[in-house]
This record gives C-alpha cells, sequence and structure tokens, in this order.
C-alpha cells in the first residue's frame, strides 16, 4: 500500500528522532563558511557549525539546496507514494523555487508547498504533514488542512543580541550600538511570509513576559496544539520559557530543537523562535 512521503528542506529545525520516528525526508541546506562548503546535518553538525560561526571573522552564508538534489530525492520516493515537499518561506528564500524546479526535473507529480515562516514553525507544518499522512489522509486533504493550519500559525523571533543580524544587514547599525549600552532586546515576527520587527525590551526578563503575553493575545486557545520552539546555545532560556507558557496557555505540548544555520546566523547566541 502506497503512502504519502513528506519531504523537506533541513531548515526546518525538528529534532533528528522526530525525523526518524515520522520517516520525514530531508534535503540539506549549504553552509559556506571559511572558505568551506557543507551539507547541513551530513558534514556539519548543529553543535560544530555553532563553533566555527564562533570563530570566524565573518558570518556564514548559506544557500537553498539544488533543484538536482530535490529531483533525485522526489525520484527515489516516488515509488513509495505521492510526494509532498514542505519549504522555508519563498519570502526568505529560494528554497520553494528550487523545490518546483526539482519538480519539473524530476517529471513527477511532486506537490511543493510554501510553509510561509522558517525553523520550527516550518518544522510544526512538517509535523502536521507527517501525522496526517500516517492517519491515511489523501494528498489533497493534507494540503487543505496543511493550509488552513499555515493561515492560523504565528511564529515569534526572540534576540538576545543583535550582533549577526546587523552584521548581516538586516537591521541598522545604530541598533548593535544601543543593545550592548542599553540591554534592549528584540522581538520579531513573522508576516506574510517575512520577518518584522515587533517590539523592543529591556532585559531578557522582560522579552520573555512579552512573548507569552504575545502569544496569550494571539492564541488564547492553544490545548489542541503544540508550540515549537527552537533556540541558539540557550536551553536553560528554552526550560524557563516551556513553563510558563504551559502555565499560561496550556498547550498540547512542545516540540523543541536547536536552531540550524539558516536562522541562527540572523538570531546569534541565545536566540529563541517560538511556533504555535
Amino acid at each position: 500500500m502506497q503512502t504519502l512521503q513528506v519531504v523537506t528542506d533541513s531548515s526546518c529545525d525538528l529534532p533528528e528522532a522526530l525525523l526518524h520516528q515520522w520517516e520525514i525526508t530531508t534535503v540539506p541546506v549549504s553552509i559556506f563558511i571559511d572558505g568551506e562548503t557543507y551539507r547541513e546535518g551530513i558534514d556539519i553538525t548543529t553543535h560544530e557549525f555553532y563553533a566555527k560561526m564562533a570563530r570566524s571573522a565573518e558570518l556564514p552564508r548559506t544557500a537553498q539546496p539544488a533543484p538536482g538534489l530535490f529531483a533525485e530525492t522526489f525520484r527515489a520516493l516516488a515509488e513509495k507514494g505521492p510526494v509532498l515537499c514542505l519549504t522555508l518561506s519563498s519570502r526568505l528564500s529560494g528554497t520553494y523555487q528550487s523545490a518546483c524546479l526539482g519538480r519539473d526535473l524530476s517529471g513527477l507529480d511532486v506537490t511543493v508547498f510554501d510553509t510561509l515562516t522558517a525553523s520550527v514553525g516550518h518544522g510544526l507544518q512538517v509535523l502536521r504533514a507527517s501525522e496526517l499522512a500516517r492517519a491515511g489522509h489523501t494528498l489533497g486533504d493534507v494540503v487543505a488542512r496543511l493550509t488552513t493550519y499555515r493561515e492560523e500559525m504565528n511564529t515569534l523571533v526572540m534576540l538576545n543580541t543583535l550582533e549577526n543580524i546587523v552584521k548581516g544587514g538586516r537591521l541598522a547599525k545604530v541598533w548593535g550600538s544601543l543593545s550592548q549600552i542599553l540591554n534592549i532586546r528584540v522581538l520579531l515576527h513573522e508576516v506574510d511570509g517575512e520577518v518584522g520587527f515587533l517590539a523592543k525590551v529591556h532585559g531578557s526578563g522582560k522579552l520573555m513576559d512579552r512573548v507569552v503575553q504575545t502569544v496569550s493575545e494571539m492564541r488564547p486557545a492553544l490545548s489542541d496544539r503544540d508550540i515549537g520552539i527552537a533556540h541558539f546555545n540557550n536551553p536553560h532560556g528554552v526550560e524557563a520559557l516551556k513553563r510558563v507558557l504551559m502555565e499560561q496557555c496550556h498547550p498540547r505540548g512542545f516540540v523543541v530543537g536547536e536552531m540550524g544555520p539558516a536562522l541562527a546566523t540572523y538570531a546569534g547566541e541565545g536566540g529563541v523562535i517560538v511556533a504555535f
């Protein structure tokens, strides 16, 4: 019996155990750092990447998987069932376009779905697709349900430092200087597939309070769904955030992963992403 095959790119920031549990196929993002090229999750681990970035004078760069790599992956899975590929937001990366080109190259009727978000928000949609596939839903039904889930999803980005996002040209340099002087923390959110400014606060404690308040306001009822959290070397902050979110928002559970290169490059040390 054929079953729906779920494919994604490695920027979804899901733990390896969950990818294995749900039999999700990942296509690696390329990482360029100090003149070397790596494939995420294959040639370099998350912690190896963090260490290399800390030693590097320049920010790393990432690139979407090549269309040929997507095509090769689609062909390898096609005999097992219809293929659904979920990608990082098309407004943040060329991954969606690359997957569409890969579909065309493969000559197969692959469905490519734009999650319109990143990191663990992307990952939650991948998990949702996998749950529906395993429950026996048709491809059309999965895509319809995913579309609704995507429209309801919110993603917040907590920046503990502005150093990387300023270096990467995503924020004015004056913000980086102010953050060092005034202990400013910044909260970003996803808007129509892109990242926009939401608030600035003083200190990590107030940033956490603002996140919990924002989650409660955006989605008062969370008992039927999980909250996704991805972080860059901030496990203690994540545990504290989980405790408060559980007390205030009562989610079904949590999906926690480490932030991969695609987002960690800009979020910087201590950054946290929350999707719900």
